[in-house]
């Protein structure tokens, strides 16, 4: 079938039952697939007050009905189970090769149930789906299981997705990893995978993906290709020195958050720069399935190589935690692939901790490594070894930063949205992305709507970063279209070129669907509603749409954005108002019954 493959996995580790169940299509439209149509799967199959941990989650890891196709970055696939970290709904995104290959496989997604009684791994060959014992990898870091895996299963052109050690120990920051670099990080997804004794998916397909309208496809596609090439981010920044080309440019804006929030500026962050990054230690640019980008950088720093590190990876334990060591960053980083860790959670929890000890809330007995001050490049690589371990004091940093801080009685030192820690980026200058972060439904993020694009960047268009005017209608719109998206299969960084019209006309080809530019935004309307009614029927209401106490009282102390704070009391009302919620953040039955969840 065009787009979709018409057919999704449904397997019960606990009984070894494997269904192969057909797709409705007039569903998966209406939610589109990937995220929404994960998302709409996980809130009619899960009490949304399940324990994370317990084997009544469901794990559902979901291609989109872009993914593996022609169109540009279609290699993106979800994760989308309830998140241990934040206990709202999860929906981790990650390229790379392996989403192409299960849709190649002929699956649209698979639903993961149960628990096995031991560790095992689910091996895909088109038709032939085996649940097989992973007892030899159990325990093993994410390189060494990839290899293995490949080299047992006999075919070198299969993809493997597994946990590392993070997730089987049940880390709250555990990431799931693909192609051994690749992570579907944020949210703790590789924990609920771990509590499932699942170690990895390896999927081999040799299904060919033919659009339903093969002129037209040409057609849009070249014409969104042309679109990227000719964008200076897409063609020129990102290619060039990554998403690490961010870091002077946020740096230099007074937005780039130091020694976990408490400054807005790190002196010395050329130091960390993509720019340095390309000079010193880049071997090579990557790119993931059918990406024109390559904004991926493979590393080296002496005998420790692999991909990485992205932007918010050199801020998280970068500035952050005080750190201009670029080889200590990329160590760090390394360490992250290979216990499957989410960087961005991991660094900031290990600020986090800095900002404990600087403050004396931490007995220095406790401490079996490394101090932990700011700016050590010894610390941010110790410890995050100790964190995928979860040995001694990493054990408590395995959990984040939001439990740590609380269980020192400083729960304000976690910078956190929903217990989720923020990304690369001090809202205090940047209110409509603040506003946003505020909002997310899976908490602290910055791929739920890039506002960094038009307050900083200037894409579509420059907005003034410090107003109030207009955020509320910028943030549900940019929501709403990465919902989109995140359900087609493809990747946010088009989004810099590309525009709603253009995903609008490569889903319709590729797919054979109509739909209106309207109608593709209500889809992620739908979608956006459906998370926000799952997390309230969790109990996370509308008083966790909040920022850190520090980003609502603490005045930025310097440089551009000097005197500012968050001003989200201010921007809640408008938002609740233009997406047609009650006064509270509560979707009105009319609002529901219009997008057709009520």
């Amino acid at each position: 079938m065009a787009g979709y493959a018409g057919t999704f996995l449904r397997i019960n580790l606990s009984t070894g039952q494997i269904d192969k169940e057909s797709l409705d299509l007039e569903l998966a439209a209406k939610f589109i697939g990937g995220r929404g149509l994960a998302s709409y799967f996980l809130t009619q199959e899960v009490d949304p007050d399940v324990e994370p941990l317990d084997p009544a989650n469901k794990l559902i890891v979901a291609t989109g009905p872009l993914t593996g196709s022609r169109a540009p970055t279609g290699g993106r696939y979800m994760v989308v189970t309830k998140s241990p970290l934040s206990g709202t709904i999860a929906s981790s995104n990650s390229g790379g090769f392996w989403g192409a290959e299960l849709k190649r496989a002929g699956y649209d997604f698979i639903i993961i149930e149960g628990k096995s009684d031991k560790p095992c791994y689910i091996h895909i060959n088109d038709d032939t789906v085996e649940i097989r014992d992973a007892g030899k990898y159990w325990g093993k870091l994410v390189g060494e299981t990839t290899d293995l895996l490949l080299e047992d299963t006999g075919d070198p052109k299969a993809r493997v997705l597994t946990i590392g050690p993070a997730g089987e120990k049940l880390s709250l920051l555990a990431a799931i990893m693909n192609d051994k670099y690749r992570a579907a990080g944020r949210s703790g997804v590789g924990a609920v995978m771990g509590s499932k004794n699942l170690k990895a998916i390896v999927a081999r397909g040799t299904g060919k993906l033919k659009p339903a309208r093969e002129d037209e496809c040409k057609s849009v596609v070249k014409n969104a290709l042309k679109k990227i090439r000719e964008n200076d981010v897409t063609s020129k920044g990102l290619p060039t020195y990554g998403t690490s080309v961010l870091v002077n440019v946020i740096n230099e804006s007074g937005i780039y958050p130091t020694n976990n929030f408490q400054e807005s500026y790190f002196p010395t962050a050329d130091k960390t720069s993509g720019e340095t990054l390309a000079e010193k230690y880049l071997v090579r640019n990557v790119a993931c399935f059918a990406c024109p980008i390559a904004c991926g950088r493979y590393s080296k720093v002496g005998e420790v190589e692999g991909e990485g590190p992205e932007y918010e990876t050199i801020w998280s334990y970068g500035a952050s935690c005080g750190v201009d060591d670029l080889e200590a960053i990329i160590k760090a980083n390394n360490w992250c692939n290979e216990y499957g860790l989410d960087t961005i959670s991991a660094g900031a929890t290990i600020a986090c901790a800095m900002e404990l000890c600087q403050k004396g809330l931490v007995d220095p007995d406790e401490i079996d490594g490394p101090a932990l001050e700011f700016g050590s490049g010894e610390a941010i690589v110790e410890w995050t070894r100790k964190m995928g371990e979860s040995e001694g004091f990493g054990a408590k940093l395995a959990l984040g930063s939001a439990r740590l801080a609380e269980q020192y009685g400083a729960p304000e030192l976690s910078m956190s949205v929903k217990k989720l820690e923020l990304p690369a980026y001090d809202v205090r200058g940047i209110q409509g992305h603040g506003l946003q972060s505020a909002t997310s439904n899976r908490g602290g993020c910055h791929v739920r709507g890039y506002l960094i694009a038009p307050e900083i960047i200037g894409l579509p268009e420059k907005l003034d970063p410090l107003s109030l005017e207009g955020k509320a209608v910028w943030v549900k719109i940019f929501q709403d279209l990465t919902a989109v998206i995140d359900s087609l299969g493809l990747c946010l960084f088009t989004s810099f070129a590309l525009g709603a019209d253009d995903y609008r006309d490569m889903f319709n080809a590729i797919a054979g669907q109509d739909l209106t530019t309207e109608s593709l935004l209500q889809a992620g309307d739908r979608i956006w509603n459906l998370e926000r009614m799952f997390n309230l029927n969790a109990g996370v209401g509308p008083e966790q749409d909040k920022l850190p106490r520090r980003l609502l009282a603490e005045p930025i102390s310097s440089g551009p954005c000097k005197g500012h704070v968050h001003r989200l009391p201010e921007l809640l009302p408008e938002y609740y108002k233009e997406r047609g919620w009650d006064e509270k953040g509560l979707p009105t039955e009319e609002k529901l019954a219009q997008l057709e969840i009520a």
